[in-house]
């Protein structure tokens, strides 16, 4: 019998993994879920002795595509359709390959009498665990066509927040992406003609322009030795993320890097509070909605202080303390949280801080790209300038020499 490695978490958040044997793919993920787990990771052991995986690296889709598929089936649902019906609708309507086959899948099995929450679940590179425990909410509550709504409208605002902050860093990375083509551009083709003159002009070379020249020789004779540079730092990350530990100390440094370290906080923020405020929405028992938001906020660090919060809300602490504990939750968030608990109304509170959040995001990721456009135009004429003034200053200096 085929054996499936898995990796899970349980209710009360802690991670486990173990080996489970079963027909099928589909009755290893049940046979997981029915004990009270939630999957993040399966795979087949028999596929290959590397383990080949099948849930994460797996299908995927777009958050675009997402978010309308959301929307289209919250508005059809609503107008009367069948749940299996709009599904199968979405399926011949999406524009992601991949979204269609699963919503072909996932309608095959909800005519064969499971729910939407149970059928989507086999798929948690696709479907969140905020979507399935939501769905799950409704079906149970038979307030479904509710849910569908929160959901569409959560996922459209968590998108728009995504993409603004995306939009806020394509800019300068293609600008260095730029600056580095042209330095390497320069020092291969451009400054090896001018030293052949140079060596003829029989003078002193600048400083500036000795240093140009030595840059351009080491490029030249160890251009392998300047890429292994440029994707050394990358490694070195993907290396230290590896650890639990490494991942929190890492997104701990990123929340402190200057102007983009303070995008991505509020973005996160954002995100904490607009997830928690959804599940608390959809009557998710606290404990099991902040696993999931500790699961899903984005960064290891704030995720860190979520579990650390369940652990304290779990001894009969508030939840606002240990917010306010760990200094990587402004004041604002703390006092609405408190506000939220003597008043019974965390969740109007959250909705309010997301709300300020995501526009204060928006309004942050604009002004960047407004002051980052000048700025990396500046920054890249400054260093081809310095290289182009490196080089003539030789002329120059002969020049004076005539005269």
């Amino acid at each position: 019998m085929p054996k499936y490695r898995y990796k899970a978490i349980s209710a009360d958040g802690k991670k486990s993994t173990g080996i489970v044997e079963a027909n099928s793919l589909q009755r290893a993920r049940e046979s997981i879920t029915e004990k009270g787990l939630w999957l993040t990771e399966i795979v087949d052991t028999n596929e290959t002795t590397l383990y080949k995986e099948i849930s994460f690296g797996g299908p995927t889709v777009k958050t675009d595509h997402f978010t309308i598929f959301c929307r289209q089936l919250a508005t059809m649902y609503r107008a009367g359709v069948s749940l299996v019906e709009a599904v199968q609708i979405l399926r011949d309507q999406t524009a992601s390959k991949t979204l269609s086959k699963l919503l072909d899948s996932i309608a095959e099995e909800m005519r064969g009498g499971k729910q939407l929450s149970e059928a989507a679940a086999a798929y948690p590179s696709v479907f969140s665990p905020v979507f399935i425990y939501m769905v799950q909410a409704g079906e149970v509550a038979g307030n479904l066509d509710v849910m569908l709504e929160r959901l569409a409208v959560f996922f459209e605002k968590e998108r728009n927040t995504k993409e603004k902050v995306k939009s806020a860093m394509i800019y300068p990375a293609i600008m260095l992406v730029l600056m580095i083509i042209v330095v390497f551009f320069m020092m291969i083709f451009v400054i090896p003609q001018y030293a052949i003159s140079f060596e003829g002009m029989g003078i002193e070379l600048p400083l500036p322009t000795r240093i140009v020249m030595a840059v351009s020789e080491f490029i030249q004779g160890y251009w392998y030795v300047v890429i292994a540079m440029l994707f050394l730092p990358g490694v070195i990350w993907r290396y230290i993320r590896r650890t639990e530990s490494g991942r929190r100390q890492l997104d701990y440094l990123v929340l402190k890097i200057p102007v983009f370290g303070t995008l991505w906080h509020k973005q996160a923020i954002a995100r904490f509070s607009r997830t928690f405020s959804s599940l608390l929405g959809a009557a998710i028992p606290l404990m099991q909605g902040l696993t999931i938001v500790s699961n899903v906020v984005g960064n290891a660090a704030i995720s860190s202080v979520i579990t650390g919060m369940k652990e304290k809300v779990m001894g009969g602490d508030s939840m606002s303390e240990p917010l306010k504990q760990s200094k990587l939750f402004p004041p604002m968030v703390v006092q609405m949280m408190a506000i939220g608990e003597r008043s019974g109304s965390v969740e109007d509170m959250l909705d309010k801080v997301a709300d300020f959040y995501e526009a204060d995001v928006d309004q942050m990721a604009e002004r960047l790209k407004a002051l980052l456009e000048p700025i990396m135009i500046v920054l890249l004429t400054g260093i081809v300038g310095v290289i182009v003034m490196a080089v003539m200053m030789p002329t120059f200096k002969m020049m004076e020499s005539y005269l």
